[in-house]
């Protein structure tokens, strides 16, 4: 867990972010420390999108203030928060099957070698690179040049955490990375997910699933209707409690009293 008596790396500052009338986002506020795994839970609706979109510089907010290493950041577009060291991984990949894990790896950041003063490919570095970061979290490819499209889901997730840890990700904001995910594939990710906080990187985690947020989150932020209800440690709250905050507390208790059971 990371240490909290250092400065966050990320700071969001009563974020407030308008759609004309709509208020998508009233007064958000969050911390993210390097070598944390920090939650962000709601049901759909409750602003968890717009609020990453903000933090990675798709949407500038309304009002508030971003701190990123202690600084006040004005992110104009996503790849300033790229730039900055701030990478998003969606929940539906930017990858392209029938390429190569290799090519997917680095599409876009290809490495060069020079021969007669002419920049080609460096393939022998690129497919070297790729299996060594594979090899780092868990995947053992094929090869190379094995296509992406042959990986299950939570295979083409550790490649997409990977390749943005090898480019120099600070903040990783993973976009429900888990929800499409089987048991076995879902434990992938999360093996993932832990072995990045390791490495000092800070790991913004949304999801509205209770249990995949207990098993690496080190904290937890809840959001209902553009609002935070809430941030609770790891070890200070039970997936019961955390449910609840999620579900709206005393308006899941009213409608469990309503068709007199549990919900």
């Amino acid at each position: 867990m990371a240490d909290q008596s250092k400065t966050p790396i990320i700071q969001m500052k009563n974020i407030e972010k308008h759609f004309g009338a709509v208020i998508a986002l009233a007064g958000v506020s969050l911390d993210v420390f390097p070598g944390e795994c920090h939650c962000l839970l709601g049901d759909n609706g409750a602003g968890k999108s717009t609020f990453i979109k903000t933090m990675s510089g798709v949407h500038k907010p309304t009002k508030g203030e971003i701190i990123f290493e202690g600084r006040p950041m004005d992110f104009e577009t996503p790849r300033d928060a790229m730039d900055a060291g701030i990478a998003t991984v969606h929940q539906h990949l930017a990858m392209i099957p029938l390429m190569s894990v290799a090519r997917n790896f680095f599409m876009g950041n290809e490495p060069v070698k020079k021969i007669a003063g002419i920049n080609f490919l460096d393939q022998t570095k690129a497919d070297q690179v790729t299996m060594d970061e594979m090899r780092k979290m868990g995947i053992n490819l094929r090869g190379p040049d094995q296509a992406v499209g042959t990986l299950s889901g939570g295979e083409r997730q550790t490649v997409a955490i990977s390749r943005a840890v090898y480019f120099g990700a600070k903040v990783l904001i993973l976009d429900e990375p888990t929800s499409a995910l089987g048991v076995r594939q879902t434990s992938n990710v999360l093996a993932t997910v832990d072995k990045v906080r390791k490495q000092g990187v800070a790991v913004v985690f949304i999801t509205h699933n209770v249990r995949h947020a207990m098993a690496v989150g080190d904290r937890f932020t809840v959001l209902n209707r553009g609002q935070t209800l809430g941030t609770a440690v790891r070890g200070e709250i039970s997936p019961d409690e955390l449910q609840d905050m999620m579900a709206g507390g005393q308006e899941m208790a009213t409608l469990e009293g309503s068709l007199g059971g549990t919900v």
